[in-house]
């Protein structure tokens, strides 16, 4: 057996019990403003806060690019491709709008991040059957100013290669006439990879393309509207992929 590396002790005994903290005092914080009528800016202040507090205490520093490309006043659906779970806060908190996310309906159940998830707005959804309730409840997001982040692939690349994108999300964009943003994300993976306790300082850059219009197109474009905006974010994560898959656990050549 091999002795963890210092990042794994790092993680288990030092970031999980604080980034824990973070999480059941905002937490706590954002589901008792919700009974007071603070389902907007002081939930969503909380959010931002939690990841900010997550991104400084694990040492992540992100570039961000683009961002001027997409004007502020209106809501946007921004996709994503998905590396991490450092994903969300690195989006909660370098994307300055008032952002909600899709998330497995099971998450409700979780102490503190769940209850935040179910009581401020988020859309929380059986993946399995998403049923109608899930574009009812994107619609109200939307319909309150709020712009929503949405991970198309389903879940996290291995190795660093963009999935294909759904067209559920794509199809509801194009029905409501909302406005798309694609968004790619490169080495957050390298920070803390699927299936791996164990989480290290790293680089993450974060890349805003120009906004999509969905108006004038239908229910059929959705397979190549999907195909189009999964193009512009593979293209910009190209070369940043895994040569080859490294092995579980905390074992990989690539990082620290």
């Amino acid at each position: 057996m091999r002795v963890p590396p210092f990042h794994w002790w790092r993680t288990v005994f030092f970031l999980i019990p604080t980034i824990g903290i973070y999480t059941a005092v905002l937490g706590t914080l954002s589901v008792g403003s919700s009974f007071v009528g603070g389902r907007g800016r002081f939930a969503h202040g909380c959010a931002r806060l939690w990841a900010w507090l997550i991104l400084a205490t694990t040492g992540v520093s992100v570039r961000v690019s683009g961002l001027e490309r997409v004007p502020r006043g209106r809501p946007y659906v921004f996709l994503s491709n998905h590396q991490s779970i450092y994903d969300i806060p690195t989006l909660f908190w370098y994307l300055p709008f008032d952002l909600r996310i899709i998330a497995k309906q099971s998450l409700g159940s979780f102490p503190f991040i769940g209850w935040h998830l179910g009581r401020t707005g988020h859309v929380l959804v059986d993946r399995n059957n998403p049923g109608a309730s899930a574009f009812t409840q994107v619609a109200k997001v939307m319909k309150a100013g709020r712009s929503l982040i949405v991970f198309p692939e389903g879940t996290r690349s291995q190795d660093g290669r963009v999935g294909g994108f759904r067209t559920g999300i794509f199809r509801l964009a194009i029905e409501s006439r909302l406005c798309i943003v694609p968004v790619a994300l490169r080495g957050s993976r390298h920070v803390m990879r699927k299936n791996r306790l164990m989480t290290c300082p790293g680089d993450v850059t974060l890349e805003v393309f120009d906004p999509i219009e969905t108006a004038g197109l239908g229910r059929d474009d959705a397979r190549a509207l999907a195909d189009r905006v999964r193009g512009i974010v593979a293209a910009a994560v190209a070369g940043d992929e895994d040569q080859a898959s490294a092995p579980g656990g905390w074992r990989s050549e690539k990082e620290p």
